[in-house]
């Protein structure tokens, strides 16, 4: 480059200053504005918006829920938490004890109904201390089912649940969940991903006024802008996961931005699995209608069955030709019913209990601890690693579109009004 042309471009800034001052501005612009839609359009909309096939949208997350969702799932559980190791930390006495109140009221209703509509002759010529004692022997034998039950679940929970169903089909159906087992976990990370746009897009607008200044090409407007919109985004996603392991250059830390906050994201991880997706609640109604309900269901009507023939004792023959033999076994089968219907309701007052034992989020914020830097990374890169590709183009589309925006204001308007030569 010789002496004229360098005094040129001088005389050039000089003269036009606003121009170029205002290229690093705009391209910071231009990164800013990328990189939050690229972020936006993770998430957002949660449900197509448009005329499909191919005008409208929909958050690239939610888009592949169910994807997602296993990714989710298999990621819980093949370092973090192993349900089964779980659920044997589940006393089924201190079980037992957390549902005595509840559990005696719901066996007095249930037996009550059931005698007085089976056989309501007999039921209403007893006097009240001969029903009460009644009611009292079926309370009793109560805790030690819902024991049996207990054991029985908790020795082999995956044979009367689908955990993997039921988590995915929760988040499928809560596409706003989905997001947040992404988004909150990485909130930091995704901070950084916009902010980004600004100190990359103004680097590069730098640049960008230098190739101005010896072009005076209005194309070089929509390429930086297309430039600053694929690098900027390419750049800042590597940089959450990329190094894996700290390193030192010239003094400089480098490390993953995800990679640095193991700990902040094991216990917020850890803490959106245990209050939302793997609770307590989800887990009883996923026995109750998962799949695998008619293992439970099975279960519990085996119990039940065996309860009211142990309570109708000696004087079952009696019970059967007084009431029926075919009536006899609809009162099993009702009784059954009715305790599954009532079991939902029954059993909240074992569901603080319940998640104390399981203890997930304490669970999982330690086992984050001893993944590997590629374990880690897992928890979130699946959502970027999926769109990575899609999610540079756009925003480097976006940054060309937004670059020929930029040649208008500052080139071809100037230009039409005569405060701009070329």
């Amino acid at each position: 480059m010789g002496s004229g042309t360098v005094d040129a471009v001088l005389a050039d800034i000089v003269e036009y200053w606003w121009v170029y001052a205002a290229m690093p501005v705009m391209a910071a612009v231009i990164g800013y504005l990328t990189k939050l839609l690229a972020v936006r359009m993770l998430f957002e909309p949660l449900e197509y918006r448009g005329i499909r096939p191919f005008l409208g949208w929909q958050g690239m997350i939610p888009a592949r829920a169910g994807k997602m969702a296993a990714i989710a799932y298999d990621t819980m559980t093949s370092g973090l938490i192993d349900l089964q190791e779980l659920m044997s930390r589940i006393d089924p006495d201190e079980l037992v004890d957390e549902l005595a109140g509840p559990l005696d009221e719901a066996v007095e209703d249930l037996a009550r109904e059931l005698l007085s509509e089976y056989q309501p002759g007999l039921w209403d010529s007893l006097p009240e201390p001969a029903r009460a004692l009644l009611v009292r022997r079926v309370q009793a034998e109560a805790p030690k089912v819902v024991k049996q039950l207990a054991m029985e679940v908790t020795s082999d929970v995956h044979a009367v649940v689908d955990v993997r169903h039921m988590v995915v089909s929760n988040l499928v159906r809560d596409k706003e969940l989905l997001n947040r087992l992404i988004r909150d976990v990485a909130e930091p990370e995704l901070r950084f991903i916009v902010r980004s746009g600004i100190y990359f897009g103004a680097a590069i607008g730098v640049i960008q006024a230098v190739a101005w200044g010896l072009t005076k090409s209005p194309l070089v407007m929509p390429i930086f802008g297309f430039v600053t919109g694929w690098v900027t985004d390419y750049l800042a996603l590597n940089m959450l996961f990329l190094p894996r392991e700290e390193k030192r250059f010239l003094g400089i830390r480098l490390h993953g931005k995800f990679q640095r906050r193991r700990a902040e994201v094991g216990v917020r991880y850890g803490d959106l699995i245990a209050k939302e997706i793997l609770t307590p609640r989800n887990l009883f109604e996923g026995m109750l209608s998962g799949p695998k309900s008619d293992k439970l269901v099975a279960i519990v009507q085996r119990e039940v069955r065996r309860t009211i023939d142990e309570q109708a004792g000696i004087a079952k023959p009696l019970v059967i030709l007084a009431v029926g033999g075919r009536r006899f076994q609809e009162l099993k089968q009702d009784a059954t019913a009715r305790v599954l219907r009532t079991a939902p309701e029954t059993a909240r007052s074992m569901f603080a209990y319940t998640e104390q034992a399981l203890d997930i989020r304490n669970t999982i914020a330690e086992r984050m601890k001893v993944l590997t830097s590629g374990q880690f990374e897992q928890i979130i890169r699946p959502a970027f690693k999926e769109d990575e590709k899609t999610a540079v183009m756009v925003g480097a589309v976006l940054g060309g579109v937004i670059g020929e925006m930029q040649a208008l204001v500052l080139i071809y308007l100037p230009m039409a009004l005569g405060i701009l030569a070329v």
